[in-house]
């Protein structure tokens, strides 16, 4: 069993130094002494709005989203992909978390203290850049698409919202279909809308044969005339 752990944990470190750059073996047997490799559930909770900050988390596998409660429903402000760290932003703005990170599918995460990640990060300039540059994209798309869901149109919205699938979790071995099941509500949620308008809007794509839906699953059948009504807006 601990030879099955200690082989889980090698292939995930190498996951995150693929992404960090190299590590000196002194910072490699800091990670691995320190990481926790857990398993979560669909929909289960992974840290929640209001909680003190201890952990650095890493998506290994699955799909997760990143939320604020609001008023009768939820907002989806970002979703993790595989390979990606969350989870550390309020940390070091010294604050609470202001959102909750739920599993959208069983998932696997890694994660490790804070402390560790600050240590690193003192120690190693790479990691530090890597950070700055993955919390710059983030604050240049946050802005981009706090404008794009206040002033576009409900066809953009959505259409952008499964552009933004199709971009970050991309497709089925068919070439059409998503490769992420989201449910209307979170569809909605992503967009900015009720979920009867999202239906009314999938069906609208539907009838117009830009995509094809079938349960959860939805195909992107003309991306040019999806990301065009999303340009638009």
């Amino acid at each position: 069993m601990a030879a099955k752990i200690n082989q889980e944990k090698g292939k995930v470190i190498e996951d995150i130094v693929s992404q960090w750059g190299t590590l000196s073996a002194e910072h490699l047997a800091l990670l691995k002494d320190n990481l926790t490799i857990t398993h979560y559930k669909k929909n289960e909770i992974i840290y929640k709005d209001f909680e003190n900050p201890k952990n650095t988390f890493c998506l290994i596998s699955g799909k997760v989203k990143i939320f604020k409660d609001g008023i009768g429903r939820n907002q989806i402000v970002r979703a993790i992909k595989p390979i990606e760290f969350f989870g550390y932003r309020a940390h070091f703005a010294q604050e609470d978390y202001r959102t909750s990170a739920m599993a959208i599918e069983a998932c696997t995460i890694a994660s490790f203290p804070i402390t560790i990640l600050e240590k690193l990060i003192e120690e190693n300039h790479q990691i530090c850049l890597y950070l700055i540059h993955s919390l710059a994209r983030e604050l240049g798309n946050s802005d981009e698409r706090t404008v794009n869901l206040t002033q576009k149109h409900i066809r953009g919205r959505l259409a952008e919202a499964l552009i933004f699938l199709k971009d970050n979790y991309g497709l089925e071995e068919d070439g059409y279909t998503l490769s992420i099941y989201l449910s209307r509500e979170d569809l909605a949620s992503m967009s900015n809308m009720t979920t009867s308008n999202a239906i009314r809007t999938l069906s609208a794509f539907a009838t117009e044969q830009i995509i094809a839906i079938d349960g959860r699953k939805i195909k992107i059948i003309k991306e040019e005339e999806l990301r065009k009504i999303s340009t638009m807006g």
